[in-house]
């Protein structure tokens, strides 16, 4: 695929889902982020390490809302899955290796996290009246929004495991071996499946 149709496609996926920091304090996980932000406040100095983890955890929570809003299509939905994966990665902490990839920690138990609650509730969750579009800073015109519903239609149409590898090394940005260890293959899996998922979004979005 020619660079700068990669370029073309990297910069619209992007665009689908904003980057977002700010959490309303007024809703679940704005309450979860203030009550992990208030116990960093009281941690004590033998326990530094806990709270150098939980600084870790709050500014990773911008990227862990957009990835949880990819997957899902859904704002609430998505915060929920933010908060379970915040407090299980709290509860669980121990098991995390100080100096391995916390991101893909995360990503790694905020996926399952996703799948577990798939495979409970049996549902589809919509995208009623264009949540995913909703969530943009700015209300977009007419033509941004179809353009906006062609690429989420075009993307939901992926193999599951392409959409994924699609959306964590195209949307997030990981590298090929961090988005192998959340998902659980090689990293030349991971190449071949981000290479094929690519040409086939362009294909469908008319691109090449």
């Amino acid at each position: 695929m020619p660079r700068h149709v990669q370029d073309l496609l990297g910069r619209q996926l992007d665009g689908l889902i904003p980057r977002t920091d700010a959490v309303h304090p007024d809703t679940q996980l704005g309450q979860v982020l203030l009550r992990l932000r208030a116990a960093l406040r009281d941690t004590v100095t033998e326990q530094e390490g806990m709270k150098a983890f939980g600084d870790e955890l709050i500014a990773l929570v911008p990227r862990l809302r957009r990835f949880a809003l990819v997957r899902t299509g859904n704002a609430a939905e998505a915060d929920d899955m933010v908060q379970a994966t915040l407090m299980r990665a709290w509860e669980h902490q121990d098991q995390y290796r100080a100096g391995s990839n916390l991101v893909a920690w995360l990503f790694t138990i905020l996926r399952n996290t996703h799948l577990n609650q798939r495979k409970r509730l049996r549902r589809e969750v919509e995208d009623v009246d264009g949540i995913m579009a909703g969530t943009l800073s700015s209300a977009p015109d007419q033509e941004h929004r179809i353009a906006l519903f062609e690429l989420q239609a075009a993307l939901d149409a992926l193999p599951e495991e392409q959409r994924e590898t699609l959306l964590l090394v195209t949307v997030d940005g990981l590298r090929h071996e961090d988005a192998a260890a959340i998902l659980g293959c090689q990293v030349g899996t991971i190449k071949s499946r981000g290479s094929r998922a690519r040409e086939r979004l362009a294909m469908t979005l008319g691109l090449t």
